[in-house]
Order: structure tokens, then C-alpha cells, then sequence
């Protein structure tokens, strides 16, 4: 019996195998046909094929607004003086992220639920499953630093502009990047060392990895271990450090002596933390999911995996735009009839 566990937010997916897994390597496997110059085919949503073209359309609405909401809000941030703050800094490296996200997976997406399975060659596999999940462990690094700059902007308000210089914020900018970069990176050398002389339909809608390497006639056991390992433990950090920053943020904040000021001051925080709700209660919904929900179908997972890559990219910019004054007033200028 083989059991799946997918993490849906990065999508990492392992598979437990017995001891008759068709994973081990044996000398006849490589000498089968094992070059990496084929083409891969990318089947959908088991399941739901007949529904293609009707789940398309959320879809396709859903993806246009998070193009446009993350790229209005890019506009703003650098046309706009006073947005030139560490806060909306941040806030547009989330922007670009979700929309490097969002336009991985989305379009190929469409291709198939309108045209039917669609074929992805290696090196395109593998560049779509690098931005991937590059993409998800620097959203969860970007929100850590938005944290630690919810924390200076609230607990040391007197040195805030001291604390997070230019300087400072490029370097942060620069690490965090180069953070998800190195992590990420070595994915792709693991799956290139594999020899694939199976089957290459991927029931997905795009490529990840460790659904790539399932299809691999070698051992994988390498992959196992570190695409889920590394980048989930990457993310767990990055989770106990906010949690850290709002911890010593709500201490700071009912210190203070007047309700307006707490109000104000929880204020400045409420859009980043329904963004951080957004990012991680699905993805770890989805790992409890598959860790205890053995009777929920393939489908729903793939389902959920593929809503993943496009709500949050869409409701972040609402969010900001709601919940940030700044933002708001900016946007109701940008569309008035003046």
C-alpha cells in the first residue's frame, strides 16, 4: 500500500513506498531508454475532465484579477512618494512574487482545461516547478520580513527609520532572495540525475516535485527527504519567527496608555495578518489533510492545489487595498473621474 502526502502551499508530495516499489533501482531499469529530452503530459484534474471548461472560468477570472490587482499595485508603490516605505516596499516583493506564482502555473492550467492534456517538455517541467516553489518559499520570507517590519515600526518607533535604512532593506531584499534561490535550486539537480523510461503523463495540472520524480525508474529516496524536509522546515521557521515578532507587537501594543493608540497600532498590522492567514492556514490545512485524511479523493487535493497558486495572488492586493489607508486613498484617486 503506497501513501501520498502532498504539501499542498509548496506542493511538495511524498510518497511512502513498500519494499516492492517500483522506485528501486535495478541494472535493467537504466537499460531502458532513459533520456531527459522527452516530453512530459500534463492530464488536468482526475476526475473532473468533463468539467474542464466550466472550472476554467472561475479560474480565469480569479488569475485577471490577481494580474491586475498586484500590478495596480505596483504601479501606485512606485509612482507614488509617499508609499516609498520599507512597509510597501515589502509589499510590492509580495506583489511580484504572487505574481510570478500565479503566471507559472496558471496559463498552462487554462491550456488544458480548454484544449485538453498538454505536453511540457523537461527543461520547461523543470523551469515551471523551480519558480514554483522558489516562489512560495520566498513568499513565506517576505512576510517574515514584513513581520520584523511591523515589529521595529511598533516596538522601537523612535529608531525605526534608524533600523531599517535603504541600505538595511536591500540587504534583507538581496538574503531573502537568495535564500529561496539556493534552497530551491538543487531540486532541479535532483531530478536531472534521474533516468525516466516509464510512463510521463503527470496527473496535475503542472509540474512539481516530487509528482515529477514519482515517475523516475530509480531511487528517490533523496528527493523524498529533501523536497519535503528542507523547504517545509524553511517555512516552519519562517512561521515560529512571526509568531515571535506579533508575540512581543500585542505586548508592546497593550502597554500603551491610551485605547486609541492600541487601536491604531493593531491597526497597522491587521492587512499583514490576514495576508499571513491567507498564505498559511491552506497549507496547513493541506498537510493535516493529507497526513489523517486518507479518504479524501486525489481530485480534491488537486483541486485545492491548483486554488492555492491563485486565491492568495488575488486577495492580497484587496486586502492592502482595503485595509491600508494609504493604499485605499490612492486607489480612489487613481480611478476618480479627476
Amino acid at each position: 500500500k503506497n501513501y501520498d502526502t502532498i504539501f499542498s502551499g509548496s506542493l511538495y508530495t511524498v510518497c511512502f513506498s513498500d519494499t516492492k516499489s517500483t522506485h528501486r533501482t535495478t541494472p535493467a531499469m537504466y537499460n531502458l531508454s532513459s533520456d531527459n529530452t522527452g516530453d512530459f503530459t500534463l492530464l488536468g484534474i482526475p476526475g473532473l475532465e468533463r468539467y474542464h471548461v466550466w472550472i476554467s472560468l472561475p479560474f480565469c477570472f480569479i488569475y485577471l484579477m490577481a494580474v491586475v490587482g498586484n500590478s495596480i499595485l505596483l504601479y501606485l508603490i512606485a509612482v507614488e512618494h509617499s508609499l516609498h516605505a520599507p512597509m510597501f516596499f515589502f509589499l510590492s516583493m509580495l506583489a511580484m512574487t504572487d505574481l510570478i506564482l500565479s503566471t507559472t502555473c496558471v496559463p498552462k492550467t487554462l491550456t488544458i482545461f480548454w484544449l485538453g492534456p498538454q505536453k511540457i517538455s523537461f527543461p520547461g517541467c523543470l523551469t515551471q516547478l523551480f519558480f514554483l516553489h522558489c516562489s512560495f518559499v520566498l513568499d513565506s520570507a517576505i512576510l517574515l520580513a514584513m513581520a520584523f517590519d511591523r515589529y521595529a515600526a511598533i516596538c522601537s518607533p523612535l529608531r525605526y527609520t534608524t533600523i531599517l535604512t535603504p541600505r538595511t532593506i536591500i540587504k534583507i531584499a538581496v538574503g531573502i532572495s537568495f535564500r529561496s534561490f539556493c534552497i530551491i535550486l538543487p531540486v532541479v539537480f535532483l531530478l536531472t540525475r534521474l533516468p525516466f523510461c516509464r510512463t510521463r503523463i503527470i496527473p496535475h495540472t503542472y509540474c512539481e516535485h516530487i509528482g515529477v520524480a514519482r515517475l523516475a525508474c530509480a531511487d528517490i529516496s533523496i528527493n523524498i527527504w529533501y523536497g519535503f524536509c528542507v523547504p517545509i522546515m524553511t517555512v516552519i521557521s519562517d512561521v515560529i519567527l512571526i509568531a515571535v515578532s506579533y508575540s512581543l507587537i500585542l505586548c508592546a501594543v497593550f502597554r500603551l496608555p491610551s485605547r486609541d493608540a492600541r487601536h491604531k497600532a493593531l491597526g497597522t498590522c491587521g492587512s499583514h495578518v490576514c495576508v499571513i492567514l491567507m498564505f498559511y492556514t491552506p497549507a496547513f490545512f493541506s498537510i493535516l489533510a493529507h497526513r489523517f485524511g486518507y479518504n479524501v479523493s486525489r481530485t480534491f487535493h488537486i483541486l485545492f492545489a491548483n486554488l492555492y497558486v491563485v486565491i492568495p495572488p488575488a486577495l492580497n492586493p484587496v486586502v492592502y487595498g482595503v485595509k491600508t489607508k494609504q493604499i485605499r486613498d490612492k486607489v480612489i484617486v487613481l480611478f476618480s473621474m479627476k
